[in-house]
């Protein structure tokens, strides 16, 4: 009997971390792990108020998460761009999709119209203007260094026309 209990116990306790795992995600108060979990097995469908599927509100307080992910390069089946988007294409790369989150929570607004960059002298934005894998991680490491810096604070002395922009001088832009 008590060897029935204990497994009918141990089956309860498995079954509520297994539902505390696969939980939905708050748009106005995010998980950074759980998103990331939800882009990769192409499960995210959390709604803005408005209706749309969205990113959710991160906010700056979420931008060392979300650096820790920013040098993953697994291709994601989508990515919820916000509805004026006009970007449909494929080979979403989820570090990728990361920095444009991280740079939207820089200006105030989304960074670009495709979580995708391009070269900065780039004549449109057809898909031989994009980043490799290779120039993406370095400006993931752009992107480090910028947060790294910012924790310096910046004084009338300070000489650092780059001092709040990780692409300064990087060759590269937001679509």
């Amino acid at each position: 009997m008590k060897k029935s209990l204990l497994v009918l116990l141990l089956i309860i306790v498995g079954a509520v971390q297994m539902g505390c795992n696969n939980g939905e995600l708050i748009y106005d108060d995010p998980d950074v792990k759980l998103f990331v979990k939800q882009l990769k097995a192409g499960t995210y469908q959390t709604k803005s108020p408005q209706g749309y599927v969205e990113v959710p509100l991160f906010t700056e307080e979420h931008i060392p998460e979300l650096l820790n992910y920013v040098e993953d390069l697994t291709i994601i089946p989508s990515f919820p761009m916000p509805p004026i988007s006009s970007y449909f294409g494929e080979k979403i790369r989820l570090g990728e999709s990361l920095l444009w989150i991280i740079e939207s929570i820089r200006l105030g607004h989304p960074a670009s119209l495709g979580c995708k960059m391009v070269y900065a002298n780039a004549d449109n934005y057809e898909g031989i203007y994009f980043l490799s894998d290779e120039e993406v991680l370095e400006v993931a490491q752009l992107y480090k260094n910028w947060w790294e810096f910012r924790s310096f604070p910046k004084t009338r002395w300070s000489v650092a026309p780059c001092y709040d922009d990780p692409l300064c001088r990087s060759g590269y832009r937001w679509w």
